[in-house]
């Protein structure tokens, strides 16, 4: 068996063990659950570490056919793309469960959704047929609803869930109607990249109907991810959820669809690049500036995260709109990134939370003083949000920037250094009215995290850490995949008419 079809099976085991562990032997079901998403660590890091950077292709493959008539088979591997992206929804998995000891209604189904919702993630960045991408990414979509539902806290919980069930319904449905038009009009009777990719260099897709399927797969996985102006569901939908859901969606669901986008949309429909990626970068100044504008006003500190979660969702739109090696790269660091730091973030605030039941950011104060693993946690985790660095946002970020700079007018540039102004801004902030000051009230009766509860917060840290100390580690590994993807998306011919970017997209297009 192919190590990433292993690293697939481990959570969806263990949530059937739990499911078939009985009522009595209760406290096993949160054991079981460390321990598959202990297991998928150790399986996603050896294949992070087994990974060959310089190997052509796709590697640790696993593919079984499952109906030829309509090409329909399970495929899966890694390259620089995802191998990554694997490692960190282990970890974030593993640190999810870790910090969801106070779950203390119907935890056999709350721990069976988490685990549902780990490997539907797993599967849907491992997969190379786009019918099973999408397919994983609803299947574990289906368990946020759900939990926000029913271990969600506030008055809005319920509104929070419908606002989070219709948006993201709707951009998958638009999704998938982009997925659909791709199968019937290529002619080559199968979603999986590999095959999809040598058809489309044979038998390309006219310019009209690249252009509406690439609009189709950008604003319905753009949906996904927060792109604006489609962006409301995620603050609120954060705010109410229960810690480890909103670790999971906001660090690793909302990779799906930018990921779906390099796998799909990007190498395959050279001709919507073209005409789409203008208005894509435009766009994603929405994230940057309007976004990061919202999260300075927010007095709660789950909202001030969720909206700082969109805005630096716009700097890996940024970077993919810009069509470059470096750019690219650099958004698929930020991925990963954004991956750690998000889990990390509404970890921390979950806790907070326990022990003030309050996340008002009037109300906490002194937290270094009254809490000083936390407190200091928190600090470093906002310093990483500022871009500082050492973490490994820096490095995606700075890479975006080198990428954007010779690709778009001054202007975007310009707003996109605005947008790390903005990000500093409010994260400083955040440090100095949490962190710092006198213990508030709220705070007098908090405990610190001690001994083996230090572990999910350490293990985000330490790999924000890792990778933000020895980036090279990540960049080899996603830099030849990366390259691969830039020279399919470039591939449009520049003399057909429909391929040239529309007015608006001309105006800040890159440099072909």
């Amino acid at each position: 068996m192919s190590p990433v079809s292993l690293l697939l099976l481990i959570p969806f085991l263990g949530a059937l063990a739990i499911l078939l562990t009985p009522s009595k032997y209760a406290a096993a079901w949160r054991g079981i659950a460390l321990g598959a998403t202990g297991l998928a660590v150790m399986v996603s890091l050896f294949i992070y570490f087994g990974f060959q950077p310089g190997g052509a292709g796709f590697q640790m493959t696993g593919k079984v056919d499952w109906n030829a008539s309509i090409g329909l088979a399970y495929h899966v591997g890694v390259d620089g793309l995802n191998v990554g992206l694997l490692l960190v929804t282990a970890l974030v998995g593993f640190a999810a469960v870790g910090v969801s000891c106070d779950i203390e209604r119907q935890p056999k189904m709350f721990y069976t959704l988490l685990l549902i919702m780990v490997g539907g993630a797993l599967g849907s960045f491992a997969s190379l047929d786009l019918f099973f991408l999408y397919f994983f990414n609803e299947l574990a979509l289906v368990p946020t609803f759900l939990m926000i539902g029913i271990w969600g806290r506030g008055e809005q919980k319920n509104y929070a869930a419908f606002q989070i069930t219709l948006y993201l319904s709707l951009g998958a449905l638009v999704a998938l109607a982009g997925l659909i038009c791709l199968y019937a009009l290529s002619g080559a009777n199968t979603l999986d990249v590999v095959i999809l990719a040598a058809w489309l260099q044979e038998h390309p897709l006219s310019d009209s109907s690249q252009t509406l399927i690439f609009g189709l797969l950008l604003f319905g996985f753009g949906t996904l991810v927060g792109l604006f102006p489609f962006h409301s569901w995620a603050p609120l939908g954060y705010g109410v959820a229960p810690t480890a859901t909103a670790m999971m969606h906001a660090g690793i669901l909302k990779k799906i669809g930018l990921f779906a986008l390099l796998r799909a949309a990007f190498p395959l429909l050279p001709v919507g690049v073209a005409h789409w990626t203008g208005v894509l970068a435009i766009l994603c100044l929405g994230n940057l500036l309007y976004c990061g504008w919202v999260a300075m006003k927010q007095r709660d500190l789950n909202l001030l995260f969720g909206n700082s979660s969109l805005a630096h969702m716009g700097f890996v739109f940024l970077g993919l709109a810009s069509v470059s090696v470096i750019g690219i790269t650099g958004a698929v660091v930020i991925m990963v990134a954004h991956a750690l730091l998000a889990a990390l973030e509404f970890a921390l605030s979950g806790y907070l939370y326990r022990q003030t039941g309050t996340l008002d950011l009037g109300k906490l104060g002194g937290a270094l003083r009254q809490m000083p693993f936390i407190g200091a946690t928190l600090v470093a985790a906002l310093l990483a949000g500022c871009g500082v660095p050492g973490f490994a946002n820096f490095a995606g970020e700075i890479t975006v920037m080198f990428g954007v700079w010779p690709s778009f007018p001054w202007q975007v540039v310009a707003a996109a250094w605005g947008g790390l102004i903005i990000g500093g801004v409010y994260m400083l902030r955040a440090i100095r009215q949490v962190a710092h000051g006198e213990v508030s009230p709220a705070m007098a009766g908090a405990t610190d995290a001690n001994g083996v509860s230090r572990t999910p917060y350490l293990v985000l840290l330490l790999a924000l850490l890792y990778f933000g100390l020895a980036p090279g580690s990540l960049v080899e590994r996603i830099k030849p995949s990366v390259e691969r993807i830039v020279k399919l998306a470039k591939s449009a011919s520049p003399a057909s008419p429909v391929s040239e970017p529309s007015a608006v997209a001309t105006a800040s297009a890159p440099a072909h």
